[in-house]
């Protein structure tokens, strides 16, 4: 009796730490993700005036979205080639081939949310990135933190604190103090056909937002290393397996003809720093999910909207207005207002269900 008595304080001690630092390594992990995030706009936007996709006519919405599927394609192939490697550097590759054939019970969550991160989120950031332009891509899809914590909340019942809620709400307000004067520029700036590229952006908010609570189901009983790279596996077979093939074979867009062209210095130098900026920052990305949560995760990473404003600025030349200032302080005040929660309320963000435990139970005897 008197011993556990006295054992107590220390485990708890060692909990408390435990937490502290898992929680602390969370938001490092989102924070990390949204500097890479946002210097992915500068490649993405750059490959749109290269050949050869600054040669096209672009006539009529087909090249467009023939354009954006192509970009799409080689981004996916790049962020798995660099995820390959960086597994091979962490000694994952049997971890991975093991996690790829449970199917049934962890792969299927990844298969699913690349559908949603691939051919609607990146696609359609690609869409808005060429049709309107890289500050507008970024803007589009700030919104998804709130599907994103949203589903989590209906889905698996993560906890959203009202701590949290304000925190998302004054990051979300920061981003459309910054962007908003801009958007209504695009907007009195574009053709008759603009709607296409408002698409693009809508897209990838939802996509990124309904794959966020994907993932963090699939991340429950996988590796985040090795989930990502899954995921990546399965968006690049939907792009080179099913629907450039689709295209080729339904449409009469020259796809092989710009698939082809494609292989140039500048298009894939482009598309290779594309892929390496965006490959860890999705490692990261996945990384904070299981320990702050999916909502507060995609609430901190929403801070690439203000990364990307500075790294398009550095490379446009064209300097920050005042709305970027006034949304800088409510970008930092909402990532402050959810840091500063206390340790005890994230240690208990995720009510893992039965099902779920199931499920580890499965693939540990698989």
């Amino acid at each position: 009796m008197s011993l556990s008595s006295s054992n107590q304080p220390t485990l708890s001690q060692a909990r408390s730490r435990f937490t502290s630092s898992s929680i602390r390594w969370g938001f490092m992990w989102a924070l990390w993700c949204a500097v890479l995030w946002g210097a992915w706009y500068v490649p993405g936007s750059a490959v749109w005036f290269e050949a050869p996709y600054i040669d096209l006519s672009y006539d009529t919405n087909a090249e467009f979205l023939l354009a954006a599927a192509v970009l799409t394609t080689f981004n996916a192939i790049a962020v798995l080639f660099f995820l390959f490697v960086w597994n091979g550097v962490l000694g994952k590759w049997g971890e991975y081939l093991r996690t790829i054939r449970q199917m049934r019970y962890i792969s299927k969550w990844f298969f699913i949310g690349a559908i949603f991160g691939g051919p609607m989120a990146i696609f359609g950031s690609y869409l808005a990135m060429g049709y309107i332009g890289g500050a507008f891509a970024a803007i589009s899809a700030l919104m998804y933190p709130i599907i994103g914590a949203t589903l989590a909340r209906l889905w698996y019942q993560e906890k959203i604190t009202r701590r949290a809620a304000l925190g998302i709400f004054i990051i979300l307000a920061g981003g459309v103090t910054v962007y908003a004067p801009g958007i209504i520029g695009e907007l009195t700036g574009t053709g008759d056909a603009g709607w296409l590229g408002y698409l693009g952006g809508a897209m990838a908010a939802l996509g990124w937002g309904i794959e966020g609570a994907i993932a963090g189901r699939g991340l429950d009983v996988a590796d985040p290393d090795v989930g990502i790279t899954v995921r990546f596996t399965a968006e690049v077979l939907y792009w080179v397996v099913l629907i450039l093939p689709a295209i080729y074979l339904f449409t009469d867009q020259p796809v092989v003809d710009l698939v082809v062209a494609t292989f140039n210095w500048a298009a894939i130098g482009w598309l290779t720093l594309a892929g390496v900026t965006f490959a860890f920052c999705y490692v990261s990305w996945y990384k904070s999910f299981p320990l702050i949560g999916v909502g507060r995760g995609q609430a901190i990473a929403a801070l690439y909207g203000l990364f990307a404003v500075i790294f398009l600025a550095a490379f446009t030349l064209d300097l920050p207005a005042w709305n970027f200032l006034a949304g800088l302080v409510l970008f930092v005040t909402g990532g402050f207002v959810m840091y500063t929660e206390n340790d005890e309320v994230l240690e208990v963000v995720r009510a893992v269900s039965t099902d779920s435990k199931t499920t580890t139970a499965h693939a540990a005897n698989s």
